[in-house]
């Protein structure tokens, strides 16, 4: 059954904003944050007064945060940085309403990790766990060579090639130049593909996600209260969550059985099939994640995900639409968080040349060790 009403039981999401990305040296990730959470509120047309719980991700200072913001929520919690929680933290906000605790949340993130100098893997890094690196298993604590051993093993059981995952690379680029945001703002074409140099072989620079700066804010309330904002509501239909964390970074069925759990609740939940949904938001830290989720989530069998991305399916005009924005590929590495917004924006039909026509259900997909999926729709009452 779907929880999108125009019903106190059901979450709208009624602002979003987000900041510039790229290299921002005057900002840290606290004045990121609120910098979009100031343009969330503008969007939804409200003050910061308005709003009665805050929970923020990757902004660890929450205290520097809402004394200069003078809010006071009832509602007050920060969540650790890494990607894989993004989903949980809006899923805290949506449960925060449901519950009825409060009746406007904003949850918000802030990331200065291109000008602070972040890095993924090696000796000072946990990847996201604060785990000493006895954890990692045979030294692997680099996302890229993670995925890199991931996408050796799909292409030798199922012949995936190098240029399926060009096809991806080269999507997300060419959605990107309709967005005047997005860092990366040359065309690629397969052959520059191709030629950039590896990274973590088989993966190559263009399988890679941009370490940016960066804030992005969403603002959700409760449903029978979204019609009273001047954008149009853009309802959570579904949402749900799944953790593969016992069976570490690299499984062996590569996160489908983590997916196909999700799936099994989110699309009931959400009331919709999946030739419902107009557009995808897939979290493409990495490009071979992107086939995986197109496999675990049904959108093509098993072991189909490079063929299933050939001919544009994935672009402008293709069957699913996905990642419009440029994504984290092209736009800018918000782990997740602009891809959230970015499905609010599709469903509110306001976005331009890069606009997917009759975008009135949109999915956000995240494999990787926390699982997580969230379907975005208009009211269906």
């Amino acid at each position: 059954m779907s929880i999108a009403s125009n019903r106190s039981d059901s979450v709208a999401v009624v602002g979003v904003g987000t900041t510039d990305f790229g290299r921002l040296p005057d900002h840290d990730k606290t004045s990121l944050g609120i910098w979009a959470l100031r343009e969330a509120a503008a969007d939804a047309g409200i003050s910061l007064k308005d709003i009665d719980g805050l929970i923020v991700q990757r902004i660890t200072d929450y205290q520097k945060f809402v004394q200069i913001t003078n809010m006071s929520p009832h509602l007050l919690n920060c969540t650790p940085g890494a990607g894989r929680i993004t989903g949980g933290t809006i899923a805290l906000g949506v449960q925060a309403i449901l519950s009825g605790l409060v009746n406007t949340v904003a949850v918000v993130y802030g990331n200065d990790g291109r000008t602070a100098g972040a890095k993924y893997g090696g000796k000072d890094d946990s990847y996201g766990t604060g785990a000493d690196q006895f954890w990692s298993p045979y030294g692997m604590t680099s996302p890229g060579a993670v995925h890199a051993m991931l996408y050796q093993r799909h292409a030798k059981l199922y012949g995936t090639k190098p240029e399926q995952l060009g096809a991806v690379s080269v999507a997300f680029r060419k959605h990107a130049l309709h967005n005047s945001k997005a860092v990366m703002q040359k065309p690629i074409t397969m052959e520059d593909y191709i030629a950039a140099k590896f990274i973590a072989e088989p993966l190559r620079l263009l399988d890679y996600c941009l370490i940016n700066d960066g804030g992005v804010a969403m603002i959700l309330t409760r449903g029978d209260r979204a019609k009273d904002f001047p954008k149009p509501p853009v309802y959570v239909r579904g949402i749900a969550q799944t953790s593969r964390l016992a069976q570490g970074e690299l499984p062996d069925d590569f996160g489908f059985a983590a997916m196909q759990s999700v799936a099994k609740r989110v699309f009931p939940m959400a009331g919709v099939t999946r030739e419902d949904v107009k557009s995808l938001m897939i979290y493409d830290n990495f490009t071979p994640i992107v086939l995986f989720c197109l496999e675990g989530f049904g959108y093509c069998p098993v072991g189909e995900g490079g063929r299933f991305v050939e001919g544009g399916r994935l672009e402008l005009g293709g069957q699913y639409p996905t990642n419009t924005s440029g994504g984290h590929l092209s736009e800018s590495y918000m782990q997740g968080w602009a891809l959230n917004v970015e499905a609010v924006r599709q469903v509110r039909g306001e976005l331009g040349s890069r606009q997917v026509p009759g975008a009135d259900v949109v999915q956000y997909l995240q494999g990787g060790p926390i699982c997580t999926s969230i379907i975005y729709g208009r009211d269906v009452t």
